[in-house]
């Protein structure tokens, strides 16, 4: 099994930058890519239908032999990862906001929050965020549009512009110096982030440290792939794949299919 792929899937193309930290430290790794971009964002579903959407996708991994399956999506895994855990038996890996570094690092006790709407109201996003944060002030927005904006191709269109400013300031009033960005589609806004953003606040996203645990779950289920041929890295979308491939336009060896 140990050659057999790496599962991911997310709704939509957002997923894609897990998915390049685990290439990046897992190179010769066979991976399957799944966008699920016609339900995007999972958010506003409720968190049946996430569940519903999540096993699905899970099942169509599965069937093309995945070993491991990472959820690149926060709203699937704070919705739906229990449940995936107690229904398939093979590992999987979720995605959580990276409350706990920001809460510990915060210098101004302050810190922001960007996310989806599925994940802020999400039982165990208020758990994490409870643990940490009971002396900090969160601010917390919901990200709405941001996804169908990507989504559409409009990542560094004016339209994102307005949208994260009215986002931001309410975070920049209040002083913060951590954002935390809860969407896997968020790491794309970077550049634009950086740009809206005091100087002082750093940014934080789970992708390194999803690809350190991919890793070490692969190695303690002796699932590592040891063989040193190159890896395929095949990549689904029920959506337009033409928005995918500028997001993943350095990485070669990758094919494009519908599904």
């Amino acid at each position: 099994m140990s050659t057999f792929p790496i599962g991911v899937f997310d709704s939509g193309v957002g997923g894609t930058s897990i998915w390049k930290e685990i290439h990046h430290l897992l190179p010769n790794e066979n991976t399957i890519y799944l966008a699920d971009s016609k339900n995007a964002p999972f958010g506003p579903k409720g968190k049946e239908a996430i569940i519903k959407l999540s096993a699905k996708n899970t099942e169509f991994l599965l069937n093309k032999k995945c070993k491991l399956i990472v959820v690149a999506c926060n709203t699937a895994t704070t919705n739906a990862i229990d449940y995936l855990r107690e229904t398939y038996n093979v590992p999987f890996i979720g995605i959580e906001p990276a409350i706990k570094p920001a809460a510990l690092r915060t210098k101004t006790n302050a810190i922001g929050i960007l996310a989806t709407k599925g994940t802020l109201s999400s039982s165990l996003f208020s758990k994490t965020s409870g643990l940490f944060t009971s002396n900090i002030n969160v601010i917390e927005q919901v990200g709405e549009g941001v996804v169908q904006l990507i989504e559409s191709g409009k990542l560094h269109s004016e339209d994102m512009k307005a949208l994260l400013k009215l986002y931001l300031q309410p975070m920049i009033d209040a002083n913060i110096d951590y954002l935390v960005l809860g969407c896997t589609h968020y790491p794309y806004l970077m550049p634009l982030l950086i740009d809206l953003l005091p100087n002082n606040v750093k940014i934080i996203d789970s992708g390194e440290a999803v690809a350190r645990q991919t890793k070490a779950v692969l190695k303690q289920n002796n699932l590592l792939n040891t063989e040193t041929t190159i890896a395929k890295n095949i990549f689904f979308s029920n959506g337009n794949p033409e928005v995918m491939k500028p997001l993943l336009d350095e990485i070669y060896n990758v094919d494009y299919l519908d599904f």
